[in-house]
């Protein structure tokens, strides 16, 4: 699946806690910023192959103070209409933890 992912937007499936990223795109670069929910700032930055599968670096400040850093790989499909990412993350040091979550493109 070839997707360009200059100018979309996600958040977690069904809304989650508010959080919103807004991706950019040059070439197989792809970075985003993302904030809201319990999260003060985030960035994330990686490559895009030619399925679309991104794997990325994140480091987040939280509300807490709090900073988290860690690596993610994000694969695409389809719900319906509407692009997911199915997020496979990984968090390194103090907080340490392994999951999956999955992200929905917000609509323009």
């Amino acid at each position: 699946m070839t997707i360009n992912y200059d100018g979309r937007r996600f958040r977690a499936l069904d809304g989650g806690d508010g959080v919103c990223a807004q991706y950019n795109q040059r070439g197989d670069l792809v970075w985003a910023e993302f904030e809201g929910g319990h999260v003060r700032r985030g960035t994330i930055i990686g490559r895009c192959d030619a399925d679309g599968v991104l794997r990325f670096a994140y480091t987040m400040v939280l509300q807490s103070g709090e900073v988290i850093a860690g690596r993610s790989t994000n694969s695409p499909q389809r719900l319906g209409g509407t692009l997911v990412l199915r997020e496979v993350w990984e968090r390194f040091g103090e907080h340490a933890a392994t999951g999956v979550s999955y992200l929905e493109e917000v609509p323009r």
